[in-house]
């Protein structure tokens, strides 16, 4: 009997994939933190900041937060909130690649909605770098305050807070990140007390930038702007119709567009290139 559960344990340890080896801290543009551990990501090329139109006002101020981050200077936990599609992440990792090239000493560190718990862990890792990190924590959203109170603890006032090295940039489609319950705050006792419970997430974040839908030219100016650096011909007509299709006018259609031109036209296309 014993032998047989032995060669079960072996037979399981064999299919249980090993843990990822960790990279180099000091040595990628940026990470994934997998299972305890910084994995290299294998091919970050973001867009250039110049080609992402619309808004210009929140690129200017994350792009001035992150090089502050990565010069040692006091700098903002950000979070980037509105419509889908309307460049929030695209801007994130957009940013990041700007300040690298700027020779900014930063990385780009991604963390999984659903791995905020190890965060101390992974501040463990980086407090002692001789690098700044950008922590990006993409498309997050709690039901239930309750759920947030883990990232409240580590943005201010917990007992392991983020080191000065690392900042969080979080997108959203919630502005405030907590769901709204409208049944809980009616039948609270104190009503007032529910909505700053809900609130009280998105108000630790130094830098709130709101992103909208744009309208038709909006649009058209994105897609332009993506032609012109493919070196692709585009009918305005047809790209609207594009638009129509999907129900949406957003950064993210314009590029899914521009995608589908090169693939008429036989090219391939290089978000960095």
């Amino acid at each position: 009997m014993t032998d047989a559960l032995d060669r079960i344990a072996a037979a399981l340890e064999r299919l249980t994939p090993p843990p990822p080896a960790a990279a180099d801290p000091l040595a990628h543009p940026a990470y994934v933190w997998r299972d305890g551990a910084l994995v290299a990501a294998r091919d970050f090329r973001p867009l250039p900041l110049a080609l992402l139109h619309g808004v210009e006002a929140q690129r200017d101020a994350l792009f001035a937060n992150l090089s502050r981050l990565a010069a040692g200077h006091a700098a903002q936990d950000a979070l980037l909130w509105g419509a889908r599609g309307t460049g929030k992440s695209a801007l994130v990792k957009a940013a990041v690649g700007a300040v690298q090239e700027a020779g900014g000493a930063l990385a780009l560190v991604e963390v999984a909605a659903d791995r905020l718990e190890s965060l101390p862990r992974l501040f463990d890792a980086l407090a002692l770098q001789r690098r700044a990190f950008a922590i990006f924590l993409d498309d997050l959203g709690f039901d239930a305050a309750a759920d947030a109170r883990i990232l409240r603890s580590l943005l201010e006032g917990g007992a392991e807070a983020r080191p000065a090295n690392a900042r969080l940039i979080v997108t959203s489609n919630r502005r405030h990140l907590v769901t709204r319950d409208i049944a809980e705050q009616s039948s609270a006792i104190n009503p007032r007390d529910s909505v700053d419970d809900q609130m009280a997430l998105a108000d630790r974040f130094g830098l709130s930038l709101g992103f909208h839908v744009v309208d038709q030219d909006g649009y058209l100016a994105i897609v332009r702007g993506y032609a012109t650096r493919y070196v692709l011909a585009f009918d305005p007509a047809d790209a609207v119709q594009w638009a129509t299709r999907r129900g949406s006018r957003s950064g993210r259609v314009a590029w899914q567009y521009v995608v589908e031109l090169a693939g008429r036209e036989g090219k391939a296309l290089a978000p960095g290139g």
